[in-house]
């Protein structure tokens, strides 16, 4: 069956590093398209970053970009997140994401989209 392992959450300051893996397996990973959400307490689950099955297209949301970055590595069926200058509005449970999206090359922004996720990954940020 499909699964999607995220790894690399914890514990930082602000204006720290993390960087967040999400291996996937029982899938044709060249086939995804990948996305990381997350969702902090009391709050709705959002995409953070995604990225086309090639990585040629990204994408993030205004309150990450320029400070995240997204990437994958399809010989290996792992995508990461690089996440600097972390912010504590930045915690959350972070989660991997993959949608099957054979007919354009711009990853879907919306969750309902997406066909597999992971459990998730903590991420908390300490002023």
């Amino acid at each position: 069956q499909v699964q999607l392992v995220e790894s690399g959450g914890g514990l930082v300051q602000a204006g720290g590093s993390l960087r967040l893996s999400c291996a996937a397996s029982g899938l044709t990973f060249s086939d995804y398209m990948m996305a990381w959400f997350r969702q902090a307490p009391g709050e709705e689950r959002v995409i953070v970053a995604a990225i086309s099955r090639s990585g040629g297209n990204t994408y993030y949301a205004d309150s990450v970009k320029g400070r995240y970055a997204i990437s994958r590595d399809n010989a290996k069926n792992t995508v990461h997140l690089q996440m600097n200058s972390l912010k504590p509005e930045d915690t959350a449970d972070y989660y991997c994401a993959a949608e099957r999206r054979l007919s354009s090359v711009i990853p879907s922004r919306e969750g309902k989209w997406y066909n597999y996720w992971g459990q998730g990954t903590q991420v908390t940020v300490s002023s």
